[in-house]
């Protein structure tokens, strides 16, 4: 960079980093600790250090503060935050936006007010992807209130004096491909997440009786494009294991032991699974046991050193060495990172620069009591100990791989962990810089009657690194001397029997591999989707092995049934590599967005039409409630406005199983509020908008377009139209009553809303003398039951089926109200047509359209005698009338509404000729049959 101050005046310059405690250090660094002043900002945690520093000989009078990650979150923007505000689809368009959340706004404060005061700004974040965007976070807000601000990037992995006086020097702009990549990635995950999650959690959650303690937690059956790949692999490997089926083999074993010690020779063969084979085989050597020696090959082998270590590394070691998890072990490395004995370890790289100074990094640990001797041989250049790092072929291009940064002999704060990890680091990094091990090697085989044996001798001639790293270690053992075509007799040949045996559940460190090689994730981010499996109760860890919950493998299982393998690695793999091109200017940020929405995307909508699959698999391990889960408008629903009756939850707009409309309260049926608003049977599509109602208090209200079929609507309305429900609307208002809908309340709590709702049906019917038909504008009924309108809402088969001779709708038996006609959708009666009372305050009953007997002329006769003949059965078809649900379901367990004797239905009463009025149109209701409440 070139210093551009404006002469020797010194210039005020903002200094941000990611924590406080980095702000702290290295303001004490740059200051070295002499006149500094510290001041408190706008968050208590963050405060202000105040010093003087020169920069390229430029005087710079320097404020250092800090943030604390993430400065900006990214949401989807109004109703769209809410579960129930739309469908799940939607979120793959939905709008967002990138904001200061509500318990960061001091610290955007404090980066404003110091931001007008200055000429520059320097950023001290992480130098990697995400540091990145936290950098262009701060440079958003600051260049808010000073767009004059001149902004450089200070580069640094380790808190130590020489590299950041160093990056204080060398500043450079910051890189926006980095900060897109990102982006990217909080897009993609934030919009796939969301609507996979939203799509899993409303259709499962309340279907299933999910029998785990969730220790008060709040089940969500989360889908994250990482976080599910990496349960596949977990299911994946019980699946592998649970499918293994054990099988016996056979193998000859043969040792030989002599003065100079034992050797045990392997079947060149392995094992054979033929035991008539094995049998054969064995016996011809045991008939000829002379072992002839046929060839003996010597030679030196080398036993090399780790690769530098990166975070993956470090992750997997910590969990094969220590069984510390990989969440523990970031956490505590970061502790590590920000007290300044070890480099920055999130970083890819496992190759050093060549610029890098690495005997300095190990004359610092010669002073420990442990590995300090070996430090020192290292730096002797006769011992010659010392080699250049082999790399691993990795560079993220911003953090070198993880080394130690300052001797500790371990700190009295310490947990025993901390001096665990420390002590990888430092031994990994002296083993990596160390010559590899040397063996000597001896192969001997042998032929026994034709079989072919061979045993594997070795010695160590120099350990090298093995001395340091004490993690591993080189097995083998000393062999007796054989010459070539020397003979002997074996001490022992046996034939042995074993059984295969299945693949382990995967540890933490096969997971990470699997997840490195499959590219899940990053380095930063694979610990949390780890954690996030047993977090979510998709998968349990015993004995340091990951095993998956019933509701992890019912999950897997269902997505795997449907063919789209939404639980393999290959869609996300495929992402990690676009916003890889993204941060290196490959592909384009909003291309890769596209792709990547609209092909997932397709994957939600393919899995939203097999989700039968998704609860195929969970009926294998769950129990059914008797509660349905939902997962579109049709259950959820459009948020309207605010419940006004229990003013805690929201209306929102829902489409029923049967294509009718209706606003509900979302507290039903958690709570007791059962505020709804049943919408005209005449609409076809309805549709929440974001134009408010400026009329209708509390708001907002959301005005809905609707749009209603022409035929079943006077011919004075409009088939579109941009309606509000909250009382205001007078074609609504007209249109509710007609069909006899509008706003009911069965809650226990009084409505308490300012806004006037349609009238209910039961208040026009107390009116029917005074009232004026809005449809046919005559007196004495209302528009609900206007014959007029309920015939010409009807086509031209259900007017023959609806009326008993051709001309009057049928009622019911209870109440007198008029039944309706509905299709059953469930698999066992699809399509098939029921009756059913449309009173609220009525029990509701059922008779199978099809069991009705029809005269010549089209109309009914008298089903009464019928039924009673056939019993359960009538009709000319036989059809089989029973007790169904509104969805024209099979419901069992029920008694006879007549006399309550659960041994016979109502239809075969003997107590019914009482109940029900002689030579009536109602008598086409014998074959009615009880029904359970919608």
């Amino acid at each position: 960079m070139a210093a551009n101050g404006g002469g020797g005046r010194a210039i005020r310059v903002l200094n941000v980093a990611e924590k406080p405690s980095v702000a702290k250090t290295v303001s004490g660094i740059l200051s070295m600790n002499q006149g500094i002043r510290i001041r408190e900002g706008r968050s208590r945690y963050n405060k202000i250090y105040e010093f003087n520093y020169s920069i390229q000989g430029q005087s710079c009078q320097m404020m250092f503060t800090s943030v604390t990650g993430h400065l900006m979150e990214m949401e989807f923007e109004g109703r769209y935050r809410k579960w129930h505000s739309c469908d799940p689809v939607d979120l793959f368009e939905a709008p967002i936006h990138k904001h200061v959340p509500e318990d960061k706004l001091d610290i955007r404060k404090t980066l404003e007010e110091e931001a007008r005061k200055c000429q520059w700004l320097v950023l001290w974040l992480d130098c990697d992807r995400e540091g990145e965007n936290i950098a262009f976070e701060v440079v958003e807000v600051c260049s808010n209130v000073n767009s004059q601000l001149n902004i450089w990037r200070a580069h640094f992995s380790s808190l130590i004096e020489r590299e950041i006086h160093q990056a204080a020097q060398q500043l450079a702009r910051p890189n926006q491909l980095f900060s897109d990549a990102v982006d990217v990635r909080q897009e993609i995950d934030l919009r796939i997440g969301a609507s996979f999650t939203r799509f899993q959690t409303m259709l499962l959650k309340d279907a299933f009786d999910f029998n785990f303690s969730t220790d008060g937690r709040n089940l969500v059956l989360s889908y994250g494009p990482c976080q599910f790949p990496t349960l596949g692999f977990v299911v994946e490997r019980y699946w592998e294991i649970q499918a293994h089926e054990p099988e016996e083999f056979w193998k000859i074993q043969c040792s030989h032991t002599s003065d100079e010690g034992t050797a045990n020779f392997n079947w060149m063969r392995g094992h054979l699974f033929d035991y008539t084979c094995a049998v054969l085989l064995y016996e011809m050597c045991a008939q000829e046991p002379i072992a002839t020696v046929t060839k003996v090959r010597q030679q030196e082998k080398l036993k090399y050193p780790p690769h530098p270590l990166n975070t993956i590394e470090l992750e997997k070691r910590a969990s094969r060495y220590f069984r510390m998890s990989s969440e523990q072990t970031m956490k505590i490395a970061e502790d590590l990172y920000q007290s300044g004995f070890i480099s920055y370890p999130r970083t890819e790289t496992d190759s050093f620069s060549t610029r890098t100074d690495l005997r300095i990094l190990v004359q610092e640990q010669q002073e420990h009591p442990v590995w300090g001797p070996y430090a020192q041989r290292l730096l002797d250049p006769s011992s010659g100990l010392w080699r250049n790092p082999s790399g691993g072929g990795h560079d993220d291009k911003a953090h070198p791989p993880i080394h130690p940064t300052k001797f500790s002999p371990g700190e009295s704060r310490w947990s025993e962990d901390h001096k665990k990890l420390y002590e990888l680091v430092v031994r990994h990094y002296l083993a990596c810089v160390s010559q590899p091990a040397v063996g000597a090697e001896t192969t001997v085989e042998i032929d026994i009657a034709g079989e072919t044996f061979s045993a594997l001798g070795r010695t160590i001639v120099a350990k090298n690194y093995l001395e340091v790293y004490r993690f591993e270690s080189w097995g083998g053992s000393l062999i007796p001397n054989y010459m070539f075509g020397q003979q002997f007799t074996p001490t022992s040949l046996t034939l042995e029997s074993g059984i295969t045996r299945p693949p382990p559940l995967l540890s933490e460190s096969d997971l990470l591999d699997c997840m490195d090689k499959a590219g899940i994730g990053t380095d930063a981010t694979m610990h949390d989707h780890i954690k996030k499996l047993t977090d979510r109760f998709y998968a349990i860890k015993e004995a340091s092995h990951f095993k998956p919950t019933n509701l992890g493998e019912a999950l897997v299982m269902g997505y795997d049934d449907m063919g789209y393998e939404l639980w393999k690695p290959y869609l996300r793999s495929m992402m990690e590599e676009d916003m890889k091109a993204v941060s290196v200017g490959n592909k384009r940020k909003y291309d890769v967005l596209a792709t990547c929405l609209q092909q997932m995307k397709a994957c939600f909508l393919d899995a939203r039409v097999n989700k039968a699959k998704l609860f195929q698999a969970l009926e294998i391990f769950f129990d059914r409630t008797n509660r349905t889960g939902g997962d579109d408008q049709h259950n959820h629903g459009q948020l309207v406005r605010k419940c006004d009756v229990c003013h805690d939850s929201d209306l929102v707009l829902r489409k029923k199983p049967d294509g009718k409309f209706m606003i509900g309260c979302l507290a039903f049926p958690q709570a007791s509020c059962r505020n709804v608003i049943w919408l005209p049977g005449s609409i076809s599509e309805a549709v929440v908008t974001t134009t408010v109602c400026s009329a209708c208090t509390p708001g907002p209200v959301f005005k809905i377009q609707f749009t209603f079929r022409r035929l079943e609507i006077p011919p004075n309305f409009n088939v579109h139209h941009l309606g509000c429900v909250g009382g205001c609307d007078d074609i609504m208002r007209q249109l509710t009553e007609m069909s006899g809908s509008g706003y009911r309340n069965f809650s226990n709590t009084p409505a308490r809303g300012r806004g006037t709702a349609a009238p209910s049906r039961n208040n026009s019917q107390n009116n029917q003398q005074q009232a004026t038909c809005n449809f046919c504008h005559q007196t004495g009924h209302s528009s609900s039951d206007c014959y007029s309108l309920t015939s010409q809402n009807r086509n031209p088969r259900s007017q023959r089926v609806n009326s008993s001779n051709g001309d009057s709708p049928i009622p019911c038996t209870t109440c007198g109200s008029l039944c309706i006609l509905k299709t059953a959708n469930t698999e066992s009666n699809r399509g098939r047509k029921f009756y059913s009372c449309q009173s609220q305050g009525c029990k509701f009953f059922v008779c199978w359209v099809d069991s009705i007997p029809t005269t010549r002329g089209g109309g009914s006769s008298s089903a009464t005698t019928t039924s009673r003949r056939s019993g359960r059965g009538g009709g000319q078809g036989g059809g089989d009338v029973r007790f169904v649900s509104a969805t024209g379901d099979p419901v069992s367990g029920r008694s006879c509404f007549i006399c309550g004797d659960p041994s016979h239905f109502a239809n075969v009463c003997p107590n019914r000729e009482m109940t029900l009025a002689p030579a009536t149109s109602s008598t086409v209701m014998g074959s009615l049959v009880d029904m359970q409440a919608a």
